[in-house]
């Protein structure tokens, strides 16, 4: 995975906020969605191109140069040789296969109760891969050009065309609604509209080499072409999520401040955020703090943080807080379904009172922002949709880059660059302003190496959709060229951040900062520097008892 942009403020780095808000969270049940619920060998050792007709699969094979028609035991029922010498891509259009001949760049309509082609054009991809039909038109892969091509089943006209999802897409089918695409290099099966092609789903695939997709009007199939099987996978429903790669490690969180003077700071108070137990993370020992703090307390958005206080703090003199903690995480990845998505008339009025007002930040009543909203969201009703055209617009507007401080959000939307902290507050100022809840997260970050520091941090924008909860949308970690890697940031938390805080805004304790904050008097003149690390080391899982 593409490692995460972040970000650390000149001279101080960045803090984190807020909250354990325990408010509808994200998915039900753990689930292993995109299960293998049952698969079938393949008759030839290359499979291409897969496809479903009438309770029974159909298949490609390039070494051998067969189309196979399968039974339910995967036995052959029927066979024939293919039109070409390099078979690809294969559809079912009602009553008769096509198939895309990747090396004769030619499709071919075929009668599959004589093997006999009944029409053959030139493909309009210069290379062709993976077909599909939609009911009207056929789809077909030009994966050198990274385009998906809808064309005439007349003569192959092409009606329009659109992203491919990733590089190296090979197969391609459609549900009746959403196209799917698998891609052989990631591994992994998207979930994409037609008309723009949008990626609003993303599985792993099932195999090592994946080629053929086909969709059965339940299930989705997906043929391998290095282990000779053909899947059958679930389909996640509204509330499966996905955890993979689980690691057990030890972070410890410090928090100094120094004074070089030449006065006194008075009076110092500093606050460590508490993390919590969510989806992707449990805490397994601790947090233990050092030293002892004086209190716990709990901001307006409900984050829980441990404070410290000092007196008289001389020059040169320093202040350090620590906390220790063993921590499993995983990658966790959300299955949202947009026409599963309530209305906005569903969000629980707390959620919308505390997640939709507007702070210093983020200036809900700009121009710029009103007008933009109203440009991109105004015919949108789907929470999802009304999200995903602002998430949209935010990578597409800003450019990571660390110009110092964090500036409000439509300045950063005008300006068109920002840190990892300012396309977060774009974006939920966005959201806000189109009547979606957004608040953000903060984390601590493992950089590279499971033995690794950490003094840049990141957070991001996690938005309230009905009949889901809150869902991660990083626009810093979609901010990049295809279709999949945009998509990758929605639904997606990797294995390598401790989410300490969430929050809405400004906080009593935290102020705009997540993982820590500080508030300080000072007698005369102080210099101040604030130094903030995170320290990551893996570790083993505690012995079983008894051994």
């Amino acid at each position: 995975m593409k490692t995460t942009r972040c970000e650390s403020r000149p001279g101080i780095c960045i803090l984190a906020c807020l909250v354990f808000l325990v408010c509808f969270p994200l998915a039900g049940p753990e689930a292993d969605a995109g299960e293998v619920l049952e698969k079938i060998k393949t008759p030839g050792s290359c499979p291409t191109g897969l496809t479903w007709d009438s309770g029974s699969p159909w298949v490609t094979d390039r070494k051998t140069d067969m189309i196979y028609r399968l039974d339910s035991e995967g036995n052959i029922a029927a066979s024939f040789k293919s039109p070409g010498f390099h078979p690809a891509g294969l559809t079912w259009d009602g009553s008769h296969l096509w198939n895309v001949d990747k090396t004769e760049k030619m499709l071919y309509r075929i009668n599959p109760a004589t093997g006999d082609t009944v029409r053959a054009f030139e493909s309009p991809a210069s290379s062709p891969e993976g077909l599909a039909w939609d009911g009207t038109y056929l789809w077909l892969v030009e994966r050198r050009k990274g385009k998906l091509l809808q064309i005439s089943p007349e003569d192959g006209t092409t009606i329009t065309e659109i992203p491919a999802p990733s590089r190296y897409v090979q197969g391609l089918t459609f549900d009746g609604t959403y196209l799917w695409a698998v891609d052989r290099v990631t591994d992994q099966i998207y979930m994409l509209t037609p008309d723009e092609g949008t990626v609003v789903l993303i599985m792993d695939a099932p195999g090592p080499y994946p080629r053929g997709l086909a969709w059965d009007g339940e299930s989705l199939w997906c043929a391998d072409y290095q282990d000779n099987f053909i899947y059958r996978l679930e389909i996640p429903d509204a509330r499966h999520y996905k955890k993979t790669d689980e690691k057990i490690e030890y972070v410890e969180y410090t928090h100094e401040l120094r004074n070089y003077g030449p006065d006194t700071v008075r009076s110092l108070d500093i606050y460590l955020a508490v993390p919590g137990q969510r989806d992707n993370q449990e805490i397994l020992e601790g947090p233990v703090f050092s030293p002892e703090p004086q209190e716990f307390l709990v901001d307006r958005w409900g984050q829980k943080v441990a404070r410290f206080h000092f007196d008289n703090l001389e020059a040169p003199g320093a202040a350090k807080v620590t906390f220790k903690a063993r921590v499993k995480l995983s990658t966790i990845r959300y299955y949202i379904f947009p026409e599963k998505v309530k209305p906005l008339s569903d969000i629980p009025p707390d959620i919308q009172k505390l997640y939709c007002g507007d702070l210093d930040k983020y200036m809900l009543d700009d121009p710029f922002i009103t007008a933009k909203v109203k440009e991109l969201a105004e015919k949108e009703t789907n929470p999802y949709w009304i999200a995903r055209r602002l998430y949209d617009y935010v990578i597409s507007a800003v450019e990571y880059e660390m110009v110092g401080g964090w500036n409000v959000a439509p300045m950063v939307l005008k300006r068109g660059t920002g840190s990892c902290s300012e396309y977060t507050f774009s974006l939920i100022a966005l959201c806000r302003a189109a009547g979606v809840p957004a608040r953000y997260v903060g984390s601590v970050v493992i950089r590279g190496e499971d033995a690794s520091l950490d003094e840049a941090f990141h957070r991001w924008v996690e938005i309230y959709l009905p009949g889901y909860g809150w869902v991660p949308f990083d626009a810093n970690a979609g901010d990049r060229a295809l279709p999949a890697e945009q998509a990758a940031g929605i639904g997606e938390v990797e294995n390598r951040f401790l989410i300490t805080t969430e929050g809405g805004g400004a906080s009593e304790y935290l102020e705009w900062g997540y993982n820590s904050g500080q508030s300080y008097t000072c007698s005369g003149r102080c210099k101040v520097h604030l130094e903030n690390i995170g320290e990551w080391r893996p570790a083993e899982p505690a012995p079983a008892e008894g051994k």
